[in-house]
């Protein structure tokens, strides 16, 4: 069965609308925890615009299921990773501009820094994800730097406006999974998925987890933390 892992970010963002102390996604990802979910996802930016370094080092301290820690892969970053030592990083692509990620690491033009960075986590003991996009030249990529596992991008899936559309996207998000498998990488998914989409997942038992947040925060904001990772989690053990 697939896992939930729980991104707390946006927990964040409402603290940080009113450089307020709350509410804190320390206490939303012990809440979590508490209703079934796997792990727990922050993505600590560059900018600082919701997750604070002060979030990471109290959550490596609580967290009892597992801290997976998104970042760009920078020194500054790096420095940061290997200091706290979550269990797993999830490499991603950061702009500054951007509202929330907007598609996949691109590892094969920035081979040579991401591998570099791939290493020197796990000579420090952290597992290493790369968040791409379901395209096979990436993924076989993934696997020829040796990364433990990938997060495949289901943002353009979720986006998707037209059932033409969505459907193409989730043929490539199952061929990703597919391939990523048979190359003995961990699979996980994420990137907009809801209480509806992840329906759609039904019988793709090649993913191993998933990533979510901001569709659960948005209902814990009427129904509780812990409702919401409750539902989440009830729909994943049906697929």
């Amino acid at each position: 069965m697939a896992k939930l892992a729980v991104n707390v970010d946006h927990i964040a963002t409402l603290r940080q609308a009113r450089k307020a102390n709350y509410p804190d996604p320390v206490t939303a990802a012990m809440a979590s925890e508490t209703a079934g979910a796997d792990g727990i996802v922050v993505h600590l930016r560059e900018d600082r615009r919701h997750i604070q370094e002060r979030d990471v080092r109290i959550l490596r301290q609580m967290v009892q299921t597992k801290l997976i820690l998104e970042m760009a892969a920078t020194p500054e970053m790096l420095g940061i990773a290997l200091d706290i030592k979550p269990d797993i990083v999830t490499l991603v692509p950061e702009k500054r501009v951007e509202l929330t990620t907007e598609g996949g690491l691109d590892i094969i033009t920035h081979f040579n820094n991401i591998k570099e960075s791939v290493k020197q986590l796990q000579n420090s003991g952290i597992k290493v994800s790369i968040f791409i996009n379901p395209d096979l030249d990436q993924i076989k990529t993934a696997h020829k730097m040796d990364a433990d596992m990938i997060e495949i991008h289901t943002g353009s899936f979720c986006d998707a406006v037209t059932d033409m559309e969505r459907e193409k996207e989730f043929t490539r998000i199952v061929d990703a999974a597919k391939i990523a498998s048979k190359l003995k990488l961990g699979v996980n998914a994420g990137h907009g998925l809801g209480y509806h989409s992840i329906k759609r997942f039904k019988g793709l038992d090649e993913i191993d987890e998933f990533s979510i947040g901001h569709s659960i925060v948005a209902r814990a904001t009427i129904s509780g933390m812990e409702n919401a990772v409750r539902d989440m989690v009830e729909l994943i053990k049906r697929l």
